[in-house]
């Protein structure tokens, strides 16, 4: 049994250090790029670090798979892996605007037991946003259960996003964070109706939070509207679609040809 009070801690301590950090509070930041278009900051990786000590402490059995570290492909050989992205929405941390959290989930055999999003620059006042899921057991922030929206149709759908496609003209725009665990977790709290992306994406920037969304009664899957598995050789998929339960399919047949043609 894992200690749930220990894992915890060490998310919110492993927030705790990015917001040590967060050029928000006028702290400079050393950051550049790892590929073009893709930042890294000096925070990431000290994130990465404790949370790779102290996760393979609290659980030695499991494997390993983070954006931020190499991957072996030695965890495909074991039944439980943490995915870890340490700071999901890198662009909104250096940029030092809230829309970014520590995510970290725990796997096993493909599906996610465990997931954890810490957002300490959000809602200061209460010690930010700490998001948590369970198999089976429902999902809370800051203590409190969630249920995600249950929006029955796409028309008027709430979308956080910077843009929208002219074909989805009926949607309505609201602000997005960065970080698109964030994003999921906004369907999870009804204060999003419908989240989708329509690019390869990693798994370790959905476990976590796409575990909360579904605890709350949302639907998750990929672009095409299939299950999402974890922990796979290659740990990519071909987006993810977050939404009510009530509007999926509609979403799906909406994103049909777009995903068919990005993907290809």
């Amino acid at each position: 049994m894992i200690d749930r009070a220990r894992l915890e801690a060490i998310v919110r301590e492993a927030g705790r250090i990015a917001l040590a950090a967060w050029p928000g509070d006028g702290h400079v930041l050393a950051h550049w790029e790892k590929d073009p278009g893709s930042p890294v900051s000096a925070a990431d990786l000290a994130v990465d670090a404790y949370l790779k000590r102290e996760l393979r402490a609290l659980l030695p059995a499991a494997g390993w798979l983070s954006e931020e570290t190499l991957d072996s492909g030695a965890r495909c050989a074991q039944d439980l892996v943490w995915l870890v992205d340490p700071i999901d929405g890198t662009r909104d941390f250096i940029g030092g605007r809230d829309g970014w959290a520590v995510s970290v989930a725990l796997v096993n055999r493909h599906r996610p037991l465990f997931g954890y999003l810490y957002a300490p620059a959000r809602r200061r006042a209460e010690g930010g946003e700490f998001w948590k899921g369970e198999l089976g057991r429902g999902a809370t922030r800051n203590g409190i259960p969630l249920t995600a929206s249950a929006r029955p149709a796409l028309a008027g759908a709430r979308v956080p996003a910077r843009k929208l496609a002219p074909e989805d003209a009926d949607l309505l725009r609201i602000e997005q964070p960065n970080s698109i665990a964030l994003r999921m977790a906004m369907v999870a709290a009804d204060e999003a109706d419908l989240l989708a992306t329509l690019r390869w994406g990693f798994e370790w920037d959905i476990a976590a939070a796409g575990l909360i969304a579904r605890e709350a009664g949302a639907a998750v899957t990929d672009a095409f509207g299939k299950p999402l598995n974890y922990n796979k050789h290659d740990p990519r998929a071909f987006g993810v679609l977050c939404c009510s339960s009530a509007m999926h399919g509609e979403a799906v047949a909406r994103l049909a040809d777009r995903a068919a043609r990005y993907s290809a």
